[in-house]
């Protein structure tokens, strides 16, 4: 290496590895260059996410938006590059935003989306950690993510996060949540969504 020249270290892998290691080793996050495994939902953790998911299917036709559950978006810098990964519990796009990247993406079906979401759900497990969490709810925003909705049912309660906001919202058990610019005419009293 010449005097003054910089080594520079790609974090991430490639695109084609990425898909191989996720399909041979199961669901993982690309975090900072490290896998971080995804672990099985408990019952009460997947049964808030199915309700919500089932509530929010019923809007995607009238709030002309896509409901996608626990599907992989990731962060990339050229198509054969994965530098991110995440897999949140349910994520939305706009659905003109969603076809135009599905024009622009001809193998698209034999990728992960290379598109971040306009709003995505965390349901939160007594298992995690409220530092990883935070951390979550920062990569979502850092990645482009407009609206962040983390659950949690233990306490019953949602707080939302906005882009370029730095108010959070906490929603308690008599709040309606609603759906904000990305699921216009959508709301649900926090009560409901932890009523199974």
């Amino acid at each position: 290496m010449a005097i003054g020249e910089l080594s520079i270290a790609q974090v991430g892998m490639p695109m084609e590895e990425f898909i191989q290691a996720f399909d041979a080793d199961g669901p993982f996050e690309l975090i900072n260059g490290e896998r971080k495994p995804v672990m099985p939902n408990v019952a009460g953790h997947g049964s808030v996410i199915k309700l919500l998911y089932d509530l929010l299917i019923r809007f995607e036709k009238p709030a002309q938006m896509v409901v996608h559950r626990e599907q992989t978006y990731i962060i990339t810098y050229s198509s054969k590059w994965v530098t991110g990964s995440r897999i949140p519990d349910i994520m939305i796009y706009s659905e003109a935003r969603l076809q135009a990247y599905l024009r622009a993406t001809p193998n698209w079906q034999s990728l992960p989306f290379v598109l971040v979401p306009d709003l995505v759900i965390e349901v939160i497990s007594p298992t995690d950690n409220s530092g990883e969490v935070d951390e979550k709810i920062a990569r979502y925003l850092g990645d482009g993510v407009a609206i962040v909705w983390v659950l949690y049912p233990r306490t019953q309660t949602v707080l939302v996060y906005e882009q370029g906001s730095e108010l959070i919202k906490r929603l308690m058990m008599d709040d309606l949540l609603d759906g904000g610019v990305v699921i216009a005419g959508f709301s649900i009293k926090v009560a409901d969504i932890f009523a199974v």
